[in-house]
């Protein structure tokens, strides 16, 4: 029971919401400075929000990869036309929201405008579960599309862009574990509980040599999915998303929003420039993104995405959130005061996307079921 509402989109999607705006609110008490201080107490080798974001979130990024692997292969990136549309439209929702952010925040904060570019693939699907019910199956089809390669452009950030003084032996030999993982995966049927074991030990080992090589240690967790073969992924994905959706996620967006809020007259470039971009970038970028592909393609067919289903989709883009909320780790993490702004703006962007593209799909799935109830009317 448990872990069936814990693999709901919708559950997830609430749980996720909430646990920001309880971070949030406690960080705003009497209890917010220990909260703090307790957020980034060291703890053995890491603090503790570093062992969320370091080791607890290579959980959710296994499912991203595993998930990836699934749609390039057997899914709806697995062919050059499938994939062409919702690719230019990624490509558009990662251009202009990065392009929107250094406009706004200056290229002295310019570091961090990968950080609006990214979906929240969990969170994206939650709402349009909520608030969906009518809308056309091919809406979430090309949903998933988009924030799928979006979350490849966001592996591709953290693991060129966020990387500084890697240690290449250890790279080396996170690389060779998660070689040896691939080949012991395909070996497994010949004593799944040994290699089984071996397996996880490998896993492990990738995780430790990634962290400390300087690549963050989400990296691995892409390795790792990457490696195992189709079936196994797909069912380890499977296994872990309730822990994702009901610990992995709530508990990294309650840690990534313990963030005192400023006075107003405090707050600095990046808050807006987040908040903007986010929503604003994403629904530019996506539309014409969708648009430019549908027109390529050719695909001007009742399976194409357009008007105000494509702008809806795009606008829902915008809630960045957990994939976000890591990158302005990443990019602000020497810079507290920054790091904080970050949050806000993250929260704000993606909180605006929320409510639009919430008040969108509503909307557009009214309007999908009344045509559906005249089609019905005019057949009989």
């Amino acid at each position: 029971m448990i872990r069936r509402i814990f693999r709901s989109d919708r559950h997830s999607a609430v749980l996720l919401l909430s646990s920001a705006i309880l971070g949030l609110l406690l960080a705003n008490t009497a209890l917010g400075p220990a909260l703090i201080d307790a957020n980034h107490a060291k703890l053995g080798m890491l603090t503790v929000s570093h062992w969320i974001s370091d080791l607890l979130l290579v959980v959710f990024f296994i499912i991203v990869a595993a998930e990836l692997k699934y749609e390039l292969t057997h899914g709806q990136l697995n062919t050059s036309r499938k994939a062409l549309v919702p690719a230019i439209a990624a490509l558009g929702g990662v251009l202009v929201p990065a392009l929107l952010y250094v406009a706004l925040a200056g290229p002295g904060l310019g570091r961090g405008w990968p950080i609006p570019t990214a979906t929240d693939i969990a969170f994206a699907l939650g709402v349009l579960a909520v608030f969906g019910r009518g809308l056309p199956g091919r809406l979430r089809v090309f949903l998933l599309a988009l924030a799928v390669l979006d979350d490849l452009v966001g592996i591709l950030f953290i693991a060129i862009i966020f990387t500084t003084d890697v240690s290449i032996p250890a790279l080396l030999g996170g690389v060779a574990c998660i070689v040896a993982l691939a080949v012991v995966s395909r070996m497994r049927h010949r004593a799944p509980a040994l290699l089984t074991v071996v397996m996880v030990a490998l896993a492990i080992a990738a995780w430790y040599l990634v962290l400390i090589s300087g690549v963050h240690a989400t990296i691995a967790g892409v390795g790792i999915g990457l490696a195992l073969v189709g079936s196994q992924g797909t069912a380890l994905a499977h296994h872990l998303q309730p822990w994702s959706n009901g610990l992995v996620l709530p508990l990294f967006a309650f840690s990534a929003s313990l963030v005192a809020i400023p006075a107003a007259g405090s707050l600095g470039p990046v808050v807006m420039a987040l908040a903007v971009a986010l929503p604003v970038g994403k629904a530019i970028g996506i539309t014409l993104g969708g648009l430019l592909g549908a027109w390529i393609a050719r695909k001007q067919s009742q399976q194409a995405v357009l008007g105000w289903d494509l702008v809806t989709l795009a606008v829902t883009s915008g809630i960045g959130f957990t994939v976000a909320l890591l990158m302005n780790q990443l990019a602000f993490g020497g810079r507290p005061d920054v790091l904080d702004q970050g949050v806000l703006g993250v929260l704000a962007g993606s909180g605006i996307s929320v409510v639009a593209g919430s008040l969108l799909i509503a909307w557009r799935a009214r309007v999908h079921r009344r045509r559906l109830e005249a089609q019905n009317l005019t057949a009989q």
